[in-house]
Order: structure tokens, then sequence, then C-alpha cells
């Protein structure tokens, strides 16, 4: 792997790299990505094609900056800017109406744009640098576990990028919260750093049910995803010799204890089914957490590694 430490000079390397249509993967602090020039269709197709994703599926955008928005958006709504005033930069994307300038392939040929600004400081300090949006989804591929550490990232995937910044472990660890705010009320696309409960706060009002099928506005909207290469199997309770996650003391090392705390399990549980998924155990069981909001995100992740159910 082609893995560099974030310092000024390989940043600006990197930026250079975007700009003449390469791929680069990053952190943010939710999880690493696999980055390419917004504005460069062809360097896009080369995301999905590394990747392995499907075009029906769009990208996040990623801004350095407010001063950025307006010529990515045809429609700004007061959600919109209230949310954004609030978390970003952070962990919260915004669907919205595009303009003309954001790329069909980026968007999957829809309508809307999916936005984000990242608080992690070497991919702030890159969008800076390069001084055009990025898209950068997930560096992983299609369907496979995120990293959130740059040894997490495959091989085979590292062989097709120019380069890796290594930023360290990522704060979150777990990919952002997608609010479709062209829809009114907004509507949660997918649960993740930032809360249910912060976003009704702060737009004061209930947000909308994910209506069933439609087009897919938003990365993570497939039934499996983020899954490790062993089977996930959710369970009440793990049994000795079980390979897993516990909330129990563990009884040997193919077990891990997780924290009790909803986000310290998110900000650990990529890292920890890497770390199981690499001894290719026949399946990896999972302690279901309590199904309550503040796990929203959590469980999400948790039924959609084990196929979309439990």
């Amino acid at each position: 792997m082609k893995i560099l430490p974030p310092t000024t000079e390989n940043v600006r390397h990197a930026a250079e790299v975007l700009r003449n249509g390469g791929l680069i993967i990053i952190p943010t602090e939710t999880v690493y990505g696999v980055a390419a020039d917004m504005t460069n269709p062809e360097a896009v197709k080369k995301v999905y094609e590394v990747k392995g994703r499907p075009r029906e599926n769009p990208l996040i955008v990623h801004i350095a900056n407010h001063d950025q928005i307006s010529s990515l958006v045809s429609e700004w709504s007061a959600d919109a800017e209230c949310l954004a005033k609030r978390f970003w930069p952070g962990p919260l994307t915004l669907v919205v109406k595009k303009s003309a300038l954001v790329p069909p392939e980026v968007t999957a040929g829809l309508d809307t744009v999916a936005i984000r600004m990242p608080s992690h400081s070497v991919a702030r300090n890159l969008l800076q640098i390069a001084g055009v949006p990025i898209v950068a989804p997930s560096a992983n591929r299609f369907m496979q576990l995120s990293a959130t550490r740059a040894d997490h990232v495959d091989p085979e995937l590292a062989e097709k990028v120019d380069l890796i910044l290594d930023g360290g472990p990522c704060q979150i660890g777990l990919e952002s919260t997608v609010v479709n705010c062209a829809s009114e009320p907004p509507i949660i696309l997918r649960p993740g750093g930032v809360t249910r409960a912060e976003i009704q706060a702060a737009i004061k009002m209930p947000l909308g049910a994910l209506p069933p099928g439609g087009p897919k506005r938003s990365p993570g909207m497939y039934p499996r995803h983020y899954a490790p290469i062993a089977p996930v199997i959710l369970t009440e309770l793990l049994e000795p010799g079980q390979t897993g996650l516990t909330f129990e003391d563990t009884s040997g090392p193919e077990q891990i204890r997780m924290p009790l705390d909803p986000v310290a399990y998110g900000a650990t549980l990529y890292d920890a089914l890497h770390t199981l998924d690499m001894a290719e155990p026949e399946a990896i069981y999972v302690e279901l957490p309590p199904e309550t909001p503040d796990w929203e995100a959590v469980l999400d992740r948790l039924k959609k590694a084990a196929g979309g159910g439990a």
C-alpha cells in the first residue's frame, strides 16, 4: 500500500493527484473514503469501477466551506440551512436539489445531490488546497466493511488508487447521517453520527417516514451492506467459543467486549469486525444492543451486515 503521513507536502501532492484525475484514499471523521474530483466525470466513473459500486448508487460530495454550496444546488431549504449551520463541519450529509454543475455520474442521474462538510483536519486541508469539491465514498469494495484505519483498506483496492493519506483512526467510526432535505418534512435516509433527536431538535419538527421503494437518493440504502467476509449472525447472547462481539466479559481471544455506550460502540465497531474477520471464522456472532433511539445507527449497521435481518 502507498500509505503516506498527512504532511503538508503529501497533502499538496494528493491535491495535485485529484486535480489531474487521479484517485486517493483519505481519512474523514466517519470512515476512510475513495476520493476523486467531483467536477471530473471520468474520475468519478473510476470510483465506481474500483469499488465495484452500482451506478444507481449516488455519491456524497464533500465541500470545504459554505461558499461552495451555491454552485452545487438549485434549491436550498430553510431546513438545510438550519442543519448545515448546526452540524457542519461534521458527520451529517444533506440531500438537496442539485445544480447543473454537478455531473449526473455523481448523482446516479437523479435531480438531487448529497453534500457534506467533513470535520477531519486532513480532509479539510485537502479540500482547501485542491479547490474543488470531491466525492469520497467509503474505501471498501461495495457492500464490504468500511475502513476506519488506513490498514483496513483492502490491498486490491489500495493498488487501484494513487496513494493513501493516513490520518489515524476515525473518530466517529460510522458513516454520516444522511437527511433528505428535498422532501417536506425532511427524512433520514441513513442514520449515523448525528442522531434523530439532535436533528429534530434543530429543525423543531418531527422527521418524515422513509417511503418504501423509489430511487436510492443516498448511499447505504441496500438491505445488505457494511459486511465482513464472514457471515454476521445477530444473537441475544454469545456462547463460549463463538467468535463475535459481546457486552459481557470475554471467554477467549475470539470474542471482543464492546462498550455499553452507543457512541463508543460505533467508533470501535468496524475495527472490531475487521479484527475478527482476519481470523477467517465460519461466522461472527454479535450480541444485539438495546433497540432504543440512541442505538439507531449501530443497529442499522449490524442489521445490514447481517443481510438485513436478525
